[in-house]
């Protein structure tokens, strides 16, 4: 990753061939519900029952009267990249469900706290648990599918698990201090480039790689293939932010789910906005104003900013960036001795999502 200025460092795009591959993705995704949901669903079913309404309801399986309903839950990206994992060092799929498992339970309490700390209103096309059930016990159901995420791993009898319980702690903490840097951007005045992608490299990145990482170890596979899925799912985690930010600005609420500009509107200082701020240019400092002012922005300076972010040339260093590390994942990926084809849809679809 280049360490230049973003704005003015002029890195080239790489010419990697656009194949849609969403479809191949999709059929990838699918397969990874299938096998994950139920051995997903029979874990929630052993919290305690206070917590499982909360639960079910941020799954997208029950409703806020406990009801069931087919609201959908997420796109399965994390248990999806353990399971291809495990298939393209040539292990046994089966070997690695725990993983996946405990993966999708982390994200989920992550995604739970990070609504309520960023007052999110809205996830997956509605309310989010905390506007339904209120903000702690929404923060203490996040809490419970983190302890139950170690357990599924701790409990699974698979040989490697006490290692991967380790690794997934790890990635739990990374993600942690990823995570308050980000709250802490918010009450700084100055952040630079380098300091946000650390940033994101916890936040975001930290799960994706121990989520490959999970894969292969439990598969069977030796270090070095497990410390190759690790950084090249480290790329796309990083991938993931660059696209997840600039979603965040110009995603379509009916794809995404989310109120368009909730992050201009909360002046959080993501990865574009970061690279307009400090670009030395005009649109950069006239963005500078409009984080600066006390009051919070209305529909108008959420467009404005969103225009000076464009013209400041932030945006198209981080689709560039997206790009570069897609390649640099691709190539990683393509050094395994399995088949790995699921791998490589799943990392177009994590640097050309659009939702």
């Amino acid at each position: 990753m280049t360490t230049a200025h973003p704005v003015r460092a002029g890195v080239p795009r790489p010419r990697e061939p656009h194949r849609d591959l969403r479809v191949g993705a999709g059929e990838v995704l699918r397969a990874c519900r299938a096998v994950v949901d139920p051995a997903l669903r029979a874990a929630i079913d052993t919290l305690p029952a206070s917590v499982v309404p909360i639960a079910g309801y941020h799954m997208g399986w029950l409703e806020a009267d406990g009801s069931p309903c087919a609201a959908g839950s997420g796109k399965a990206v994390r248990p999806a990249l353990v399971l291809a994992a495990a298939g393209a060092v040539g292990g046994r799929v089966d070997a690695a469900l725990p993983g996946a498992v405990a993966v999708e339970l982390v994200h989920n309490f992550s995604l739970l706290h990070d609504d309520v700390m960023d007052d999110d209103v809205t996830r997956r096309h509605r309310p989010t648990a905390w506007t339904v059930f209120g903000t702690g016990p929404a923060i203490l159901a996040g809490d419970a599918l983190l302890a139950l995420a170690m357990d599924v791993l701790a409990g699974s009898g698979h040989p490697a698990a006490e290692h991967a319980v380790r690794v997934l702690s790890a990635a739990v903490q990374d993600l942690v201090a990823g995570q308050l840097a980000d709250l802490e951007f918010e009450r700084v005045a100055v952040v630079d480039v380098a300091r946000c992608l650390e940033m994101a490299g916890g936040k975001t990145a930290s799960l994706l790689g121990c989520s490959a990482a999970l894969g292969a170890l439990l598969a069977g596979a030796g270090r070095e293939e497990v410390d190759l899925l690790d950084r090249a799912a480290r790329d796309l985690g990083l991938a993931f932010q660059f696209v997840d930010d600039l979603l965040g600005i110009w995603g379509d609420p009916r794809v995404t789910g989310k109120a368009v500009g909730n992050d201009l509107r909360h002046r959080k200082k993501s990865l574009p906005v970061v690279a307009a701020l400090t670009s030395g240019t005009p649109e950069g400092a006239e963005l500078a104003d409009l984080y600066a002012r006390a009051e919070e922005p209305g529909a108008d300076e959420v467009r404005r900013a969103a225009g000076l972010v464009e013209r400041s040339g932030a945006a198209d260093w981080c689709r560039e960036q997206v790009e570069l590390l897609l390649a640099a994942a691709l190539r990683r990926i393509r050094a395994l001795p399995g088949p790995v084809d699921d791998l490589v849809a799943l990392a177009h679809l994590i640097a050309r999502r659009d939702h």
